[in-house]
C-alpha cells in the first residue's frame, strides 16, 4: 500500500460506515460489503460497522423522548397520537415483552433478519419506555450478536450466498 492509497481505502471504510448507519442495512449490509465486495480488514470493518449500527441507537434512544415530549406539549394532535400509540402498543404486547424483558429486546436486534435491528429496537424501547441505560445496553448487545451472526454466516457461505439468503 502506498500513499496515494490512503484515500481509497478511508473511503471504502467510509461507505462501510455510513452503509452500517442506514435503518434498512445497518451491519447487515455494511460487513459482507465491506469483506465482500470492497476486500477490507475483517477486524476494522466489524468496528466500524458496530460504530456506525450503534450511533442512530443512541439518536433514537437519547432524542425521541425530548422530542416527542416537545410535540406532545406544543400540539394537541401529536399528544392524542403518541398517547393513542403508547396505549395501543403497550396494551397489545405489554405482556409478551414484560415476560422476556431480560433478553427479548437484545434477541430482537441481535438475530439478523428483515425488520430487526438497531433502528428497529431502538424505538421498541422508547415505545415501551425501557430505561434508557438499558436500552442502550440490550441495543448494544444486540448489535454484538448481530456482528458475529453476519460474520460467520458470510465468511462461512460467501458474498453471493449470504446476498441470496438474506
Amino acid at each position: 500500500m502506498s500513499i496515494s492509497d490512503i484515500p481509497i481505502i478511508i473511503g471504502k471504510y467510509l461507505t462501510v460506515f455510513l452503509t452500517s448507519l442506514t435503518p434498512i442495512g445497518e451491519l447487515r449490509a455494511s460487513i459482507p460489503l465491506g469483506l465482500g465486495a470492497l476486500k477490507l480488514n475483517i477486524y476494522i470493518t466489524i468496528i466500524i460497522s458496530i460504530i456506525g449500527n450503534f450511533i442512530p441507537a443512541i439518536v433514537i434512544i437519547y432524542g425521541l423522548e425530548s422530542i416527542s415530549k416537545f410535540l406532545m406539549k406544543k400540539f394537541k394532535l401529536m399528544d392524542k397520537f403518541f398517547n393513542w400509540l403508547f396505549q395501543r402498543t403497550r396494551k397489545k404486547y405489554g405482556k409478551k415483552f414484560e415476560k422476556y424483558s431480560n433478553f427479548a429486546l437484545t434477541l430482537f436486534v441481535g438475530i439478523p433478519l428483515p425488520v430487526t435491528g438497531a433502528w428497529t429496537g431502538s424505538l421498541i424501547a422508547f415505545v415501551f419506555g425501557i430505561p434508557q441505560k438499558k436500552a442502550l445496553l440490550d441495543v448494544f448487545l444486540g448489535i454484538l450478536m448481530a456482528a458475529a451472526i453476519v460474520t460467520i454466516v458470510f465468511k462461512a457461505f460467501g458474498y453471493v450466498k449470504f446476498i441470496i439468503a438474506g
